[in-house]
């Protein structure tokens, strides 16, 4: 035994014999692969915890098991397919990576089935942590987290079960909503065709902006149109037909557009292809997102952007105060498109 002889040094057979394991036990769980071969963490960690009294010169993948690190944080979002969604995964990879972290990204489309599946495939892997990202009913993945032990946030879409990190999406719609009653005003053109054109009814952000876009109108002493706002959903199919019925329906398309989506704005982009230019000319629009192409259409368009850099530090904040009961909802603020493009630009010429 090593105990009996101070100057000889530990083996794996002195841990087998110690922890009642075999050797080739023992050697999986000192070389990090005890999870690879499905043995138990408990098992993992008594070996571990054994190596270290004898003296055992853990490998350091192996000593990083015996604290349940596994060096990974999760994410999943719904899709890639905006420049919100895309800024908030490309943030969490390196933010991730700045604390030496290795992140793992997951879309699942909206689909609450695939949601749950992935979130189990995630804490089977003992993620450490997991962002929750646009998923519209979370408390189920917040639940699946706590039960494992392994802190959650929710992103964009805030939820009982966990912290939650959302855009001031009720502040930012009135902002942009108020520029574009503005220029409305300033053109001469009435308020009362401007429209909010998109999202899903009874959806958090969706009815935060309904409520910034009216906060605006009152502010101003003004009242929308009855049919002033329309949830077509986040396609850009849904937007253009929503759009060719009330072009039909007016003979020309409305002074006023504030599209829900950089999504609802291509398909925005669509319906104007089919007018003449001249018709441009009349239309003042507005999007609840940014993507620098905008800048190059033909016709007056304002974006609001979402701040993906100070989302993603403040949910790491809260999983770095380890609080358990915090339920906290944190609102990002927003700005105007120009706001930010000189620090994208520096970012760009920094890479």
């Amino acid at each position: 035994m090593a105990g009996s002889n101070p100057g000889r040094k530990s083996t794996i057979y002195d841990i087998a014999e110690k922890t009642g394991s075999s050797t080739s036990t023992v050697s999986m769980v000192l070389n990090g692969n005890w999870a690879r071969y499905r043995i138990k963490e408990e098992t993992a960690n008594r070996i571990l915890e054994c190596a270290r009294q004898l003296g055992y010169n853990v490998n350091m993948k192996a000593r990083g098991l015996r604290l349940s690190r596994s060096g990974l944080a999760g994410m999943v979002l719904p899709h890639y397919r905006n420049r919100f969604f895309a800024g908030l995964a490309q943030t969490f990879e390196d933010q991730a990576r700045n604390r030496g972290l290795c992140p793992i990204v997951v879309g699942t489309q909206r689909d609450p089935a695939v949601e749950v599946s992935v979130t189990e495939t995630l804490l089977s892997q003992r993620v450490e942590l997991l962002f929750i990202a646009g998923v519209r009913n979370p408390t189920p993945l917040n639940d699946l987290c706590s039960a494992a032990n392994v802190p959650s946030i929710n992103l964009d879409l805030p939820g009982d079960g966990a912290p939650s990190v959302v855009t001031d999406h009720r502040k930012g719609a009135a902002e942009i909503t108020g520029v574009l009653i503005e220029k409305l005003l300033a053109r001469g053109h009435s308020t009362g065709e401007m429209v909010l054109l998109g999202g899903v009814a009874n959806e958090y952000a969706t009815e935060m902006r309904i409520a910034g876009f009216r906060d605006a109108f009152k502010a101003r002493g003004l009242t929308p149109a009855n049919d002033a706002i329309e949830c077509s959903g986040y396609s850009a199919a849904a937007a253009n037909r929503a759009l060719t019925i009330r072009c039909q329906r007016l003979g020309r398309p409305p002074f006023g557009l504030l599209m829900n989506s950089i999504t609802a704005l291509e398909g925005l982009v669509q319906f104007m292809a089919t007018l003449p230019h001249d018709a441009w000319k009349t239309v003042v629009v507005g999007c609840f997102d940014w993507d620098p192409f905008a800048a190059y259409l033909p016709f007056d368009v304002t974006l609001l952007r979402q701040d993906v850099d100070k989302i993603i530090s403040e949910a790491f904040a809260i999983v770095e105060k380890r609080d358990s009961a915090d339920r906290s909802l944190i609102l990002v603020p927003t700005g105007l498109g120009k706001m930010f493009e000189e620090a994208e630009q520096t970012k760009e010429f920094d890479r």
